[in-house]
């Protein structure tokens, strides 16, 4: 066995303990030496090949910084980087292929950006060499001899490999480039494409407005637009549909499958599986332990990659990455009794703010609803959100709530750390949303502050979080309060899939064991088949005008919501998961003619769907 011993120093702070991970290591009580303080970081160490693998350091770490792994030692062969002594592993690369699309899913912190960075030559590989002279061309490609990443090192180490890569947090981008968006573009083209990328990515409105002025939908097709104006044969897009709604996300998509040079490698990282699936031509996962160490799968087929992934289990690999399988096969379709309890109602709406108008169809929300929100982009889902919240009046119509004090809780679309408290700890913000939140034994532990690793970063700082840890600190935080209605506005951004099914299920949990409702606004369509017992469409012109229907079930809502969007939707049968059909496919073209955008296959058509590939 391979023993692993990881420490994120990150969340390390010796100076705030008593360093009991050193003091009762029996290693060092016997004489050895498996951990100590190093003089040059002031930090512990621990040295692999005396660590026994204990854990009691492990136990008595109070910031759960230390992680201990065993692996077996066939996978060392397989080791490709690791960041430092007691750092980051990572085992294998996704092997991309000249003129395919390879689509990356998997956990957060598994590597994923890694790879991405070892692909396009950013990042070289010390193949697991932390101290003294790192490897050099000649011994990693001798380490991949016989595979197919042999051949595509020896063309990096040449600089016959070209990298385009599109970077995962698109709002560092104001921060660093500045000017007008036309300018940039035609500064960043070198294919003589920016206008027609421009165009089809719905950018010419924008030309003249400053990048700093830009929503983060906007920077991403900027950025998107730009790394596909460049003149190279490796293309790379991490999380290419963060801030975009649905018909972006497909706009995005035809984009780089219709502009990317055919003889040219392209690989996309992204956890909304149905634009992954609708986006690859193979898939390979990334699995391990979060922050630990991460695993590059074989690539595998779109619909049997993403299922296997779903299922928990890789059968190239025989490897077992999940306990128990995600499945999609059953949506949350409850309906309110006629008992049940009426927590708020609205008639017929019309809000004015900053020069849109908000049109809403009268409707209400009772206990154990899950009211799930979709339209496009600047539509005025936030703003009917905020309405119903109470942060703004509607001009004409009123919002109705029940005699006594309505209990609301809100999660907004973009967390602001000042808002919430910057110099607070989580565990503070958590405490104050519920103290029950942090009993181990209570639902809440284990369902969301356990599943979603909340648990590892208590004694942060708001400030010091990364986007993605902050959105499900917000979630968390909002999910805990003792609310009659819950309003979530995009609780998935930055999240996982995995992520997302347990903030999912955790809404699902609530509305029931509190008979309460949810309002989510969400544009990842998986989570909206899982969650949403009925469904508000927003239609309209984005940025002047938006109408919202009433609320419908679940069928009606998402027929009426793919057919504005002129796009249609199959069910997996072996997973339930929904699936995109290729524009102008037979299923595509059947279910227009038929008019079912919103299609749930029989068993018997499962031959039918899978001729989509």
């Amino acid at each position: 066995m391979v023993r692993i011993a990881v420490i994120d120093y990150d969340l390390c702070k010796p100076s705030k303990c008593h360093q009991e991970c050193i003091a009762f290591c029996p290693v060092n009580l016997t004489g050895g030496k498996a951990i100590e303080m190093s003089p040059e970081r002031r930090k512990p160490v621990i040295y692999e090949e005396t660590c026994i693998g204990c854990g009691i350091c492990v136990k008595k770490c109070p910031f759960k910084a230390i992680s201990i792994v065993n692996l077996p030692d066939e996978l060392e062969r397989m080791l490709v980087h690791r960041y430092g002594v007691n750092g980051f592993k990572l085992y294998g690369v996704p092997v991309p292929r000249q003129g395919r699309i390879l689509g990356i899913i998997g956990k957060n912190g598994t590597g994923k950006s890694t790879a991405l960075r070892i692909l396009a030559g950013e990042l070289r590989p010390n193949l697991g060499i932390v101290e003294g002279a790192p490897p050099d061309w000649d011994e990693i490609i001798k380490r991949f001899r016989g595979t197919e990443m042999q051949n595509y090192f020896k063309m990096l180490a040449d600089g016959k490999i070209r990298a385009a890569h599109k970077i995962q947090y698109v709002d560092l981008v104001p921060r660093r480039v500045k000017g007008r968006l036309r300018d940039l573009l035609e500064r960043a083209d070198e294919r003589g494409l920016w206008r027609d990328l421009a165009r089809d990515l719905n950018l010419e409105r924008l030309l003249d407005r400053d990048v700093r002025q830009l929503s983060g939908g906007e920077l991403q097709r900027f950025l998107v637009a730009a790394v596909l104006s460049k003149d190279a044969n490796l293309y790379l897009f991490d999380e290419p549909s963060s801030y975009l709604d649905i018909r972006e996300r497909i706009r995005v998509a035809k984009a780089i499958r219709s502009y990317v040079p055919r003889d040219s490698y392209t690989v996309v990282v992204e956890h909304d599986i149905a634009m992954l699936d609708y986006l690859s031509d193979h898939v390979a996962i990334m699995y391990g332990e979060p922050g630990v160490y991460g695993i590059a799968s074989k690539p595998y087929g779109v619909r049997a990659g993403i299922n296997y992934f779903l299922k928990g289990y890789l059968p190239a690999e025989n490897m077992r990455i999940r306990s128990e399988p995600i499945r999609y096969t059953i949506s949350f379709t409850r309906q309110a009794s006629a008992e049940a309890k009426r927590y708020i109602g609205w008639s017929r709406l019309l809000v004015r703010l900053n020069g849109f108008r908000l049109e809403a169809e009268p409707g209400d929300l009772h206990e154990g609803e899950v009211l799930g929100v979709v339209g496009p982009n600047g539509i005025g889902k936030t703003t009917f959100v905020r309405t119903l919240a109470g942060e703004l009046e509607p001009a004409e119509g009123s919002v109705e709530k029940p005699e006594g004090q309505l209990k609301v809780s809100y999660k907004p679309q973009y967390i602001n750390p000042e808002v919430l408290g910057e110099e607070k700890t989580v565990e503070q913000l958590l405490r104050e949303a519920n103290p029950s939140t942090l009993s181990p034994g209570s639902w809440l532990n284990v369902e969301i502050v356990r599943r979603l690793g909340i648990d590892r970063l208590l004694d942060r700082k708001l400030r010091e979080l990364s986007g993605g840890e902050l959105q499900k600190v917000a979630v968390a935080a909002a999910l805990a309060r003792e609310a009659d209605i819950y309003l979530l506005d995009e609780p998935s951004a930055y999240l996982d899939v995995e992520e997302r099914l347990t903030v999912a299920k955790a809404i699902r949990r609530l509305t029931e064991a509190r008979s309460a409702a949810a309002i989510v606004v969400e544009h990842d369509i998986a989570v909206q088949d899982y969650i949403a017992s009925k469904i508000l469409v927003f239609t309209g012109t984005p940025g002047r005008h938006g109408k919202a229907s009433r609320p419908l079930p679940l069928h009606e809502g998402m027929n009426l919501f793919l057919k504005e969007l002129g796009i249609t939707i199959r069910k997996d049968p072996e997973t339930g998961r929904p699936r995109i059909n290729k524009e102008g496919s037979f299923l595509d073209r059947m279910q227009k003619r038929l008019g079912k955008y919103y299609y749930l296959p029989r068993p018997s058509e499962k031959e039918e769907g899978e001729t989509e590939e």
